[in-house]
C-alpha cells in the first residue's frame, strides 16, 4: 500500500467546548504530568517541550509534542493502544481561545485509522472535556 492509499483511509474531526479556566491554566495543565493526570483521572507523563514525549490514560495514549505556541496552541502526535499495527500516528491540534466564562478549547484530530473517528470523538467528551470541566470548576 502506498502512502497516498494509506492517507485516504483515515478520518478527521473537530470538537470544541468552553471550559471554566483561562487559556494559560489550560495550556499549563495539558503540559503538566501532575495536572493532566488530575484533570483526566488517568495517569499521564509529559515532557513539556517540542520533541518531548507524552502518555495519557495509563499508557493507553502516547505521542510527541510537535509545536507549542504558549497559551494558544499545542500540536502533538497521538496514538492509542487501539491503533492497528502499522497505522501512522494521528495528529492532535489544540486551540485555546479566551471567551466569556473561560476558554473555548478546539481539538482538531486528524489521521485517525478508518472506522475509529466516532469513538474518539465521543472519547474527547467522556475522557477529557467532562472531567476537565469538573476539575477546573473545583479550582476557580
Amino acid at each position: 500500500m502506498t502512502k497516498r492509499q494509506s492517507a485516504s483511509k483515515t478520518e478527521s474531526f473537530t470538537v470544541s467546548a468552553v471550559l471554566p479556566a483561562s487559556p494559560e491554566r489550560l495550556y499549563k495543565a495539558w503540559l503538566s504530568t501532575r495536572q493532566h493526570t488530575a484533570m483526566t483521572g488517568g495517569k499521564a507523563t509529559i515532557v513539556a517541550k517540542v520533541g518531548g514525549k507524552h502518555t495519557a490514560w495509563d499508557g493507553y495514549i502516547e505521542g510527541v509534542t510537535l509545536e507549542l505556541d504558549p497559551n494558544r496552541r499545542i500540536v502533538q502526535t497521538w496514538r492509542s493502544a487501539e491503533f492497528p499495527s502499522g497505522a501512522e500516528d494521528s495528529r492532535l491540534e489544540l486551540l485555546l481561545d479566551p471567551v466569556e466564562g473561560g476558554t473555548k478549547i478546539t481539538l482538531k484530530h486528524s489521521h485517525l485509522p478508518a472506522g475509529q473517528g466516532a469513538s474518539y470523538k465521543q472519547g474527547w467528551w467522556d475522557n477529557y472535556f467532562d472531567p476537565m470541566r469538573a476539575y477546573f470548576s473545583r479550582r476557580k
